[in-house]
């Protein structure tokens, strides 16, 4: 599958890429890239939620009251569940959210993702670009420019670039990453994908392994 190679104003430089069929044409697979979002999103957890029980709430010991003839329920202790201050019943505890998936699992869910991409058209290759200093207008001119300044999208770097990073990270909408950071959940929650020829490089000699 060929794909026209555009310049930083968006414009056609004469020149197209390749993408592989082994990366860009699989039939997706729609559990496996399941798998590696919940995976994803499981990791975000830190788990250190925690709420004391009656036995690690501090409080006295003593029976609050006598056991008959007051007219109300018994009570044993201050730190009961039932009165304020007290402990909470069933309350969360520190937690491993921890998923293990497999790397062929892995690699495959990234391939789905890729060809969901570039089935629905949303995948777009641009030549390696710079700016030479963080600029958010610039970067919005370059979004402008691919038509893709009001949809959420994600621009794939072959090496980290400061200056590209810098002039993104003010844009709720839009995100930069490297061919190495990149994972199946930030590939299906944008709706549009540009890559750099750079980055389409080492995409697909990561997953062509």
């Amino acid at each position: 599958m060929k794909v026209a190679v555009l310049d930083i104003k968006g414009k056609e430089t004469g020149r197209s890429v390749e993408l592989s069929d082994d990366v860009f044409a699989i039939e997706p697979n729609e559990h496996a890239i399941y798998l590696d979002v919940k995976q994803y999103l499981a990791h975000q957890r830190q788990g250190t939620h925690k709420a004391k029980e009656r036995a690690e709430i501090a409080g006295s010991t003593r029976k609050i009251k006598k056991q008959k003839g007051t007219g109300t329920a018994r009570a044993g202790s201050i730190k009961s569940p039932v009165f304020r201050g007290g402990g909470r019943i069933f309350g969360p505890r520190p937690k491993d959210y921890t998923q293990k998936l497999n790397k062929n699992m892995k690699r495959l869910a990234r391939k789905s993702a890729l060809s969901l991409k570039s089935k629905e058209q949303s995948l777009v290759v641009v030549e390696d670009f710079n700016f030479e200093a963080p600029k958010t207008k610039d970067f919005v001119k370059f979004l402008s420019s691919l038509g893709i300044e009001n949809k959420k999208s994600l621009i794939v770097l072959g090496d980290s670039n400061n200056n590209v990073y810098l002039s993104s990270r003010n844009l709720e909408r839009s995100e930069v990453v490297t061919n190495s950071g990149l994972n199946t959940y930030k590939i299906v929650n944008a709706t549009s994908l540009v890559l750099t020829e750079s980055a389409l490089e080492g995409i697909e000699s990561n997953l062509k392994k």
